[in-house]
């Protein structure tokens, strides 16, 4: 098996290729997509019966310049921003709740968001009273800061 392999080395890149693409669907950062597509010139050089060590040159030239060249554009491809959408506590602001502790101007209360309770910091000169309907503009951490509605 191992002299087939040796004699055969484009079969030995491709099974590497596809092996790199099969993690890849585990890890989705494209870094070993990168290396597959090394695999893939090298096994393409294996055809042409180059050297060994050569094969291995043309495979760590390739997955470097795509990890170069090719993996931003797949990123910003997959991950456009028009399209994002925010979660955990992110996807609070602008959301508005109910205040449950009085917020006072240089201190801290609490507002009520589907049921999560939140500490909260108010930019306004007054208190804002137990009840009143607050929105979200920010957060630091844990502590949203919120204006009344």
């Amino acid at each position: 098996m191992v002299e087939y392999l040796i004699s055969h080395l484009w079969l030995l890149w491709t099974i590497i290729m596809f092996v790199c693409l099969i993690l890849e669907l585990s890890s989705g950062d494209f870094y070993v997509t990168c290396l597959a597509i090394g695999a893939l010139a090298a096994a393409v050089s294996a055809v042409f019966h180059l050297p060994f060590w050569i094969q291995v040159i043309v495979w760590a030239l390739c997955s470097v310049l795509s990890i170069w060249l090719i993996r931003p554009r797949l990123l910003r491809r997959l991950h456009d921003r028009q399209h994002e959408r925010l979660s955990n506590a992110d996807a609070l602001i602008g959301r508005e709740g109910t205040v449950i502790e009085s917020v006072d101007p240089n201190g801290f209360g609490y507002v009520q968001v589907d049921g999560d309770a939140w500490k909260a910091v108010s930019t306004d000169e007054a208190t804002i009273r137990k009840g009143e309907r607050v929105r979200i503009i920010s957060r630091d951490s844990i502590i949203v800061t919120v204006v009344r509605v």
